[in-house]
């Protein structure tokens, strides 16, 4: 018989005690495999989205609110801003590129946004089939929003009044698919896209299908049917600079100078990422404190079982077996230990993430468990470490073991 095998049938001869060990090795694994897994994700979701945007200026409110809706929408708007203030933001010489953004509807969940050309060209949008929206009530979606809700190019479909919630349809006015966007890896997958003339449409009281003509031009100069421009209200501006001036100019102009509030993405994100942070790292702490318990009892189950298999092992050595070989023995029983335990808590820290996600409300912060990170395999060499830690020293006491004192008591 090798010494694997007889390491593995020394282990399973307590299958009480090699199952507890086995748990808590596991579940200490899995907490971290999550932790790492969501980190990871959300870190990511973080840079993806805000790259290329330099500020965010909308109504008063949190800045971190302001952010969370305007870039990743995940969260309420702070508030609507009047068109003509936003215009003077847009055209001011600081700025190089502004996209603005009408929020306010969904459909089944997937956020509807009024905006322009611009939009496309920050975020690098391409097809994958149809065209981007030309004229009212056309909508370009994103990949997730055309699998997970059945649209195709042609598809109609209505909005609904709010961020989350389908109860108050606009009826009036029907949306229709002219294109797919490409899977771009980022939240414009879970979009809905269209113009801003679209809509001011639908919360125009009294306003009729017929007098939503085509937009004219893509910098925010949309037909007003019924309303004036002075009337008219956008959610927030995602802003590029022109030079580094901008940098240190443009957001005190803005806080200062007008009743409008701007937000800095990159520090926004940092901020949130050092909160979630701080559960992160107590969560890490509870997950090692776990991994210490498990090694302790590995350790006690491996220098039980070698006090009650002193005999036997004896034996072997007499039947021939080295010290060497009877050490090698107890190490792997607890590598095999470790590495069960840790593959099992991989496994379930997978499929428990994929499940947290799986009943997320929100697409656009959706984890999933489909994914392997290299950080992974520091979980599969730790498992290692605590299996030689827990092991060395019912090993040494195993090729210290006097053979004749052994047989002399039995």
């Amino acid at each position: 018989m090798n010494t694997i095998k007889i390491s593995w049938k020394s282990i399973w001869a307590k299958p009480l005690s090699t199952a507890l060990s086995v748990l808590l090795i596991a579940f200490g694994t899995a907490i971290l495999t999550i932790l790492i897994l969501a980190s990871h994700q959300i870190e990511q979701k973080l840079n993806n989205n805000s790259k290329d945007i330099d500020l965010v200026v909308g109504a008063k409110g949190s800045p971190l609110q302001l952010i969370l809706s305007s870039i990743y929408y995940i969260d309420f708007p702070t508030g609507n801003i009047p068109l003509k203030d936003a215009q003077e933001i847009m055209h001011n010489p600081f700025v190089k590129r502004a996209v603005p953004l009408a929020l306010g509807d969904n459909y089944n969940g997937a956020r509807i946004v009024g905006t322009d050309s611009n939009f496309v060209a920050l975020y690098g949008l391409k097809l994958q089939e149809g065209k981007f929206w030309q004229a009212d009530l056309e909508a370009t979606i994103g990949a997730n929003v055309a699998l997970n809700h059945h649209l195709k190019v042609g598809s109609t479909f209505y909005g609904a009044h709010g961020l989350t919630e389908n109860k108050d349809q606009h009826k009036e006015h029907a949306y229709k698919v002219t294109g797919i966007l490409s899977e771009q890896g980022n939240v414009t997958d879970n979009l809905i896209l269209t113009n801003v003339a679209s809509i001011w449409a639908m919360h125009e009281e009294g306003e009729s299908e017929k007098s939503i003509g085509p937009e004219t031009d893509t910098q925010l100069t949309p037909q007003t049917p019924a309303k004036s421009n002075e009337d008219r209200e956008l959610t927030s501006i995602l802003i590029q600079y022109r030079s580094p001036m901008s940098v240190v100019m443009f957001p005190r102009m803005v806080n200062q100078g007008t009743n409008l509030q701007s937000a800095s993405p990159a520090m926004e994100s940092t901020r949130l990422f050092s909160l979630i942070g701080v559960g992160v790292d107590t969560l890490q702490w509870f997950a090692a404190l776990i991994m210490l318990i498990a090694a302790i009892s590995v350790f006690i189950n491996l220098y039980n079982s070698l006090k009650e298999r002193s005999y036997d092992l004896a034996i072997m050595r007499i039947l021939g077996a080295s010290r060497g070989k009877l050490f090698v023995i107890v190490i792997l029983e607890g590598l095999i230990l470790t590495i069960v335990g840790t593959l099992l808590g991989l496994c379930l820290g997978h499929f428990a993430l994929q499940l947290i996600g799986s009943y997320q409300e929100s697409s656009q912060a959706k984890l999933t468990g489909k994914i392997l990170l290299s950080q992974e395999a520091y979980l599969l060499v730790a498992g290692l470490a605590i299996g030689i830690f827990a092991a060395i020293i019912p090993a040494i006491q195993a090729y210290r073991a006097n053979i004749s004192k052994i047989l002399a008591k039995n």
